[in-house]
């Protein structure tokens, strides 16, 4: 996949297709990430062996091994300092692929696990060491002995495909990302509960075709999501879009304008309901670029961000020691950016050198992690810490 065409096919990239053979979907994650597939000849320059523990990228980020070669990691999520666990694809071959989850244990990481096939995950979220849910092309969790598959309550509008996960403080597990036919095109945004015993379907306002990238839930009767809208044609404008869940019914959020004739967002994360941050990117005539949004419990506002060739968003959260972050890239992009509160913008600060997939904080230190691809090789998975 060229990443490098016409506005048309850059704005269709936002979109991600779950395909139905490991190959294809593999395909998919290296045009997303602007690498190429894997050839199968180690030693070949691409740097495919796995990076030692402690060794240091500029600015303070610090790489650690990951226990598989080739693929993707996708999201990661902590409990605290010696407990993490991240998601993601082993490339075994060119024609298998495992999908796994790994385990932090203060030391190192390690497989903690193998997931159903087809999974292909790209979000989590963790409750405790026993109770953690995975999505992707479907929805699955851990109860700290096995992954067992749940089935997404049914949409009208076609299959289920999760993009984002969120935990509340009061047990509910919420899940967002698009309910699609037989195309990209044809899906619509989509959120779903689990109630304990079964996924339950939210009746959404009728915002058009889209999907939701990202979601966080305050109390079960505050959960924000934001995601992107845009019509059925694939060459047609996309606009930023953000509801909000009330505890009867979801809503629209009024949003800033924005200049660009395709922007979206891809990660949410609320340090409190008054504090929430929204960020993803912006297509302009010199490539994709930042973009981030501010809500101060009464509307949303468009940041400062700066111009970073390639610089789309795709996580962002809240570090403890309350320094705001937000990390993407694409291709051999990679980016860091912090909100400086003084200056009122975000300040861009020594990249982590990987096209970042997710961000992580780790609760009780100003820790981070970041996961995703080397910017440079043949789909390298890496996990990279800071340590604040």
């Amino acid at each position: 996949m060229d990443e490098n065409t016409t506005p048309g096919a850059r704005k269709r990239r936002l979109r991600r297709t779950v395909l139905p053979t490991a190959v294809a979907a593999l395909t998919l994650a290296a045009g997303l990430a602007g690498v190429q597939l894997y050839n199968g000849s180690e030693g070949s320059g691409t740097g495919t062996a796995p990076v030692a523990n402690g060794e240091r990228t500029p600015g303070g980020w610090q790489q650690t091994s990951v226990p598989f070669e080739k693929g993707d990691i996708t999201a990661v999520a902590a409990l605290d300092d010696k407990q993490a666990w991240a998601v993601g694809y082993n490339l075994k071959s060119y024609d298998e692929v495992e999908h796994v989850a790994l385990r932090w244990d203060g030391t190192a990481w390690k497989q903690e696990s193998t997931m159903p096939d087809g999974v292909f995950p790209t979000t989590l979220t963790v409750t405790a060491a026993d109770d953690i849910w995975a999505a992707g092309s479907t929805l699955v969790h851990w109860d700290g002995k096995a992954w067992t598959q749940v089935r997404a309550a049914q949409d009208p509008a076609g299959r289920v495909m999760p993009e984002a996960l969120a935990s509340a403080p009061d047990g509910s597990v919420w899940a967002a990302g698009r309910a699609m036919g037989m195309g990209v095109k044809t899906g619509v945004p989509s959120i779903q509960s689990w109630d304990g015993k079964r996924w339950v379907r939210h009746e959404l306002p009728a915002t058009g075709n889209g999907e939701v990238n990202g979601i966080v839930a305050l109390s079960k009767d505050d959960v924000w999501a934001v995601g992107t809208s845009y019509a059925a044609d694939a060459e047609s404008d996309q606009e930023p879009l953000a509801l909000h869940f009330d505890g009867a019914s979801w809503t629209e959020a009024q949003l800033p304008g924005t200049s660009s004739h395709a922007t979206w967002l891809s990660g949410l994360a609320a340090p409190s309901a008054n504090d929430l941050w929204a960020v993803g990117g912006r297509f302009t005539d010199s490539g994709d670029q930042p973009y981030a949004l501010h809500y101060d419990g009464k509307a949303w506002k468009k940041t400062a961000t700066p111009e970073v060739p390639d610089g789309r968003l795709r996580a962002v959260g809240q570090a403890a020691n309350g320094s705001v972050w937000a990390v993407g890239g694409k291709g051999s992009a990679s980016i860091a950016l912090r909100w400086d509160k003084a200056e009122r913008r975000w300040e861009k600060l020594a990249a982590p050198g990987i096209s970042a997939r997710g961000l992580g904080a780790v609760p009780g230190s100003s820790a981070l992690w970041a996961v995703g691809i080397a910017t440079k090789g043949d789909l390298l998975p890496r996990i990279v810490r800071f340590a604040g």
